[in-house]
């Protein structure tokens, strides 16, 4: 992603910063410390704002406590527990709803004390938590019901705390200054939390309770639950980010917000084509991936945008929004539309090297915590992504394929040429062909691609790759983009452009066969160095190259079957480094672990070539993998240890859940399966020769839309092939199949 794990500083002091050993880390990466994956934080978002509880509907005190509401990158709650009768409550359970819209948690009262000094038996009183996050504000409803043949008088305690800490800061960077925290103003029914941040930036957290509390005081808030047998009482509170408005009693904004809030998830999830199958534990999979997808899009004015991931990347990330568009195509053109617009108003203008910025360059990350707006960290605006702009070329040409979208097409072009224009400028400095990266200071991340740790781009002799690096799934993804560029030209009448950008893209694909292709190693070079030296190391970026058509029919399939051996397939899916490799690591966040949008991007290749069968195995292992994981939900990445029979796979431990690639995955890998395209000219969705995973033997696909039309579809196992089937439609559309 970022900055996790750390970049290294320069070597010496040159033009541009090179990579460097390990030893030696930026003070912006911050290493894990603690597990995400023994927390398991339950996670809410709307817009700018998640929330993080834990299994009991809190956020914990406690140094180096990830739990909290953020708002833009900063932490607007970092304390709020609940206790009753003076002891916490004992958790039943911990349930997201099917589209993430709400968090319920069922507790029941330890022994405790009453108002009136009785002991209480435990399990007498019932508490339900209801949670949810909407339009800057984190509502609650607490619901008390005394189980027991005595009336109850409990006291029910709520503890808080905001620390306005900048999401990196919560991530333990240490900050020489901070700004001030004002002292808390206590109202009738609310708590108005404030501080200014050196950035001259006033932020407040309003807490407002209803009915009035008993007691409220600066940092805590107390009610007396008169509860007679068999009877209930609720409590409602919300919590806002930077609106100092009374506004509507908590009670009526609880029940208006909720409304409003599953109105917004079906209105944006019903765009998606839907998936049914006769596998129960795969369609659940399925259901919490698509609503992960549309928790973590925020709308922006330019249409939905996939943040990247909770908690340490949720904020616009250039190439997570561009794979995720990518593979999300095939159900939702809207979100790559939304991707584009919002990319192009972001596209760099100027040079700005802090920023590692480029006129034409694409954008890497965006953020607005103090500590970027000061430039402490340098991802305010942040430009350091050497694939993010060939991808958002080829996600235009793709787009402009499924839709025929010659208005968005006319709309972005000037913004396509700058993004060719870096391509030939600022991305080849030596006119060698090829696309390089470089950060142009020591502050920026010394690796630029997907792989952006530290140690991720190395030789064979396990020695450091120095920069300028060439990444060969990189030089794809060029050759990708020319081709999607020329076709837009040719529809928009530049066809003297168009016949310039083909043979580009034809010349570039030779010279990728000739400085990349190694016999040594069966496959594709990860890389060239700054002195065109081959890193002839066995990685899963070769595996890309696939998506754009670049290795021939034979090196394509020679790609595949090396990354479906025993030394890259864990069983789970394919690693990303080979094993035997020098820095072969199954811990390591990217030299062997298993990521389940590396492996939907593998089968997206693999479909292109027709290897069906291929990418069922893909995502065969990846549903057996989600078997064991917490609400079917697949994590950014998983240990690459090998598969275990009767075990499940081995978490990393700081992997961000939900995140957007890897919810898309398993929705892209069942279009690689079944051979899903779409001909806008024809007004026909095609499928061409599918597969069924092993795990179904019937697919249903509703919705499948062309400008105007759907189709409603149903894919059925008939002994060793399969049967087509059109169910219902709308509008001009057909679906054909090729067996």
């Amino acid at each position: 992603m970022d900055e996790r794990p750390p970049s290294a500083p320069p070597e010496a002091p040159l033009s541009f910063a090179t990579s460097a050993p390990a030893a030696a880390a930026l003070p912006f990466g911050i290493g894990a410390t603690e597990s995400l994956q023994e927390r398991r934080p339950r996670t809410l978002k709307h817009g700018d704002t998640f929330a993080m509880f834990d299994a009991s509907g809190n956020i914990p005190p406690g140094p180096r406590v990830p739990e909290g509401v953020y708002h833009r990158d900063t932490r607007y709650l970092s304390r709020f527990d609940m206790h009753v009768g003076g002891g916490a409550p004992m958790l039943l359970s911990s349930t997201m709803r099917d589209d993430n819209a709400t968090l319920t948690c069922d507790l029941t009262s330890p022994d405790m004390t009453s108002v009136d000094g009785e002991i209480v038996d435990r399990n007498l009183v019932h508490l339900r938590r209801t949670k949810f996050v909407f339009d800057g504000s984190c509502f609650e409803r607490i619901a008390a019901r005394n189980f027991g043949e005595r009336p109850q008088r409990i006291p029910l305690e709520f503890r808080f705390a905001a620390d306005f800490a900048d999401l990196f800061e919560v991530r333990g960077r240490k900050r020489p200054r901070r700004g001030e925290i004002h002292p808390p103003r206590v109202g009738k029914d609310s708590v108005l939390l404030a501080y200014t941040g050196l950035d001259d930036l006033r932020r407040t957290t309003l807490l407002r309770f209803f009915p009035v509390p008993q007691a409220l005081e600066p940092d805590r808030a107390v009610f007396v639950l008169e509860l007679p047998p068999g009877g209930r009482c609720v409590v409602h509170l919300d919590i806002t980010c930077d609106s100092e408005d009374i506004g509507r009693p908590p009670l009526v904004r609880f029940y208006v917000g909720l409304r409003d809030a599953r109105r917004a998830l079906h209105s944006s999830s019903g765009r998606a084509a839907a998936i049914a199958t006769d596998n129960d534990v795969f369609n659940e999979t399925v259901r919490r991936s698509v609503a992960d997808l549309y928790m973590l899009a925020t709308e922006t004015a330019h249409g939905p945008y996939p943040y990247a991931g909770i908690p340490w990347f949720s904020t616009a990330f250039g190439r997570d929004a561009l794979v995720t568009a990518l593979m999300m195509l095939w159900m939702d053109p809207a979100m790559a539309r939304g991707v584009l617009g919002f990319l192009a108003a972001n596209q760099a203008t100027a040079v700005d090297a802090v920023a590692d910025a480029e006129p034409g360059k694409i954008l890497h990350e965006l953020r607005h915590g103090e500590m970027a707006e000061l430039g402490e960290v340098p991802y305010r605006r942040y430009y350091g992504s050497v694939d993010s702009t060939p991808l958002f070329v080829m996600l235009a040409g793709a787009y402009f394929e499924r839709t025929g979208d010659i208005l968005a097409m006319r709309q972005l072009w000037p913004n396509i040429l700058a993004a060719l224009d870096w391509i030939d400028a600022f991305g080849d400095r030596d006119g060698d062909g090829f696309v390089e990266y470089f950060r142009r200071t020591s502050k920026g991340l010394a690796n630029q691609g997907w792989k952006d740790s530290y140690d991720a781009v190395f030789h064979a002799d396990g020695g450091t790759a120095v920069a300028p690096i060439a990444l060969c799934e990189v030089q794809a993804y060029v050759y990708a983009a020319r081709l999607a560029a020329a076709g837009i030209a040719r529809a928009l009448g530049h066809d003297i452009r168009a016949e310039t950008l083909e043979h580009q893209a034809q010349t570039l694909r030779e010279r990728i066969d000739e400085h990349f292709w190694s016999d040594a190693i069966g496959t594709y070079a990860l890389a060239l160095d700054r002195d065109k030296r081959p890193c002839l190391v066995r990685t899963s970026n070769a595996g890309h190259m696939l998506i754009a058509g670049v290795p021939s029919e034979q090196k394509a399939r020679a790609v595949a079957a090396q990354l479906l051996g025993s030394n890259f397939c864990s069983g789970w899916g394919v690693r990303t480094l080979a094993a035997g490799e020098p820095r072969y690591n199954p811990m390591s966040y990217h030299n062997g672990s298993v990521w389940p949008h590396d492996n939907a991007m593998l089968a997206l290749g693999f479909g292109r070539y027709g290897m069906r069968a291929q990418a069922a195995r893909l995502l065969e292992g990846l549903f057996d993998a989600s078997a064991y994981i917490d609400l079917r939900r697949l994590p950014e990445l998983v240990c690459g240890f090998p598969r275990r029979p009767g075990q499940g796979p081995t978490f990393y431990p700081a992997a961000c859940s939900p995140q957007a690639w890897a919810a898309a995955a398993p929705l892209s890998l069942l279009q690689s399966c079944l051979g899903i395209s779409f001909d806008t000219a024809r007004r026909v969705v095609h499928f061409d020769r599918p597969a069924l995973p092993r795990f179904t033997d019937r697919v249903t696909l509703r919705g499948l839309s062309l400008p105007g039309a759907r189709i409603d579809v149903v894919l059925q196992r008939s002994g060793d092939a399969v049967a087509m089937s059109v169910l219902a439609r709308t509008g001009e559309i057909r679906a054909a199949m090729t067996s």
